[in-house]
């Protein structure tokens, strides 16, 4: 019982002295005289491994062998499994294209950016702030606006087909809609469409019997087009006026060739304050909206640009500055801008730049400390 026990807790435990002769911590060659095996308490008794020399030489080189053998299968599935992490078994890498990049990694992801472009200096291009487009209105950017002439053309068109004279702030209301879209949604004249597109050719007819064919451009407009085409920025030019029309007064003011796309009544369903316009002129253009700049001249503009997520410079030509506060810029010429100006404002963080934050409602306070006192007022009635 006592040498079974005893062999026992010699291979449970590694013997303190393997071999004929061992080194201990100070490197010093010990004897197996000095060398002794653990204790071990079997029983409530001390049992202390006494056993002849020979036999435990054979039993400390057999527990020694094991435990080698046993520590190198260990090691090498360790070093397999290591290996198998750090080599794939495949090399179909993913591109790294931004879009399932967690938040918060630097730098962030940037939607002007395409991976599918092989030169990487036009890709380094695409995602600076000089590669923008320019997306101008017709009336009161490019040519004078004469807001008379519309509201004239609106009262004409109302005693002709025998309807109620809109007021004045409906009429402010239809500014930059198409007409159908006004005479519809605004006027409620009529909801059938082949009668809705009489009344807007013939409201179009008296505008333009009105306006005599004659347009003028703005101070400093053909200056700043003839800029941008010099440093090659396409330019996009849009309008609620037939595609006729249009190409006509363009080809009057010399300046047809300037524009890359023209968007007019007839390519979109509805006008302001609907960015359909503006998203259709960035998609023509073949750039994403968010490089985008809209130069128009009243707060409908600024607020289909915003709508879109493009940036929007707004010219003081029928309203005054401080009218046009939500704009990203306000000028009262177009000339007062330089290419400079234009790159500082593509270059400011948008939500291309990151996740656009929600919105949270304030939930109104309960006013619990209502006061119980009767006014004057409440005594009287």
């Amino acid at each position: 019982m006592a040498d079974s026990v005893a062999a026992a807790s010699l291979i449970g435990y590694r013997p303190l002295c393997g071999g004929l002769f061992v080194k201990d911590t100070s490197y010093r060659r010990k004897s197996l005289s000095s060398c002794r095996s653990p204790i071990k308490e079997a029983m409530g008794k001390r049992v202390v491994y006494s056993s002849p020399m020979l036999p435990r030489l054979k039993i400390d080189r057999l527990v020694n062998t094991s435990i080698k053998a046993l520590a190198t299968e260990l090691t090498k599935e360790v070093y397999s499994y290591r290996e198998e992490e750090r080599i794939p078994r495949t090399w179909n890498y993913r591109v790294d294209t931004g879009v399932d990049r967690k938040p918060g990694l630097w730098p962030p992801e940037n939607r002007a950016d395409n991976a599918l472009l092989h030169n990487p200096l036009i890709r380094q291009e695409r995602m600076g702030c000089s590669w923008l487009g320019a997306i101008f209105e017709w009336e009161g950017v490019i040519i004078e606006d004469n807001p008379d002439l519309e509201r004239q053309a609106w009262l004409a068109l109302s005693r002709e087909e025998g309807k109620p004279t809109p007021p004045a702030f409906i009429l402010r209301r239809v500014d930059g809609m198409k007409n159908e879209q006004a005479i519809s949604e605004v006027l409620c004249w009529s909801r059938d469409p082949p009668e809705m597109k009489r009344m807007a050719t013939r409201k179009e007819e008296i505008y333009q019997s009105l306006q005599g064919g004659i347009y003028r451009l703005r101070t400093g407009s053909k200056e700043f087009v003839n800029i941008l085409m010099h440093y090659k920025i396409p330019m996009a030019l849009v309008s609620t006026r037939p595609r006729k029309t249009l190409e006509s007064a363009i080809g009057t003011v010399g300046i047809e060739g300037y524009f890359t796309a023209i968007v007019a009544a007839e390519d979109v369903h509805r006008g302001k304050p609907d960015p359909e316009m503006f998203i259709y002129a960035a998609q023509l253009l073949n750039f994403i909206p968010q490089r985008c700049i809209v130069f128009g001249n009243s707060n409908q503009t600024v607020e289909a640009a915003h709508d879109a997520f493009m940036k929007c410079v707004a010219i003081a030509s029928k309203h005054p500055v401080y009218e046009l506060g939500a704009a990203d810029l306000v000028v009262r010429k177009l000339d007062e801008l330089s290419i400079v100006d234009l790159k500082n404002l593509a270059d400011i963080e948008s939500p291309e730049f990151g996740p656009v934050e929600l919105e949270t409602e304030l939930e109104p306070e309960e006013d619990n400390d209502r006061s119980t006192s009767v006014g004057v007022d409440d005594i009287f009635w």
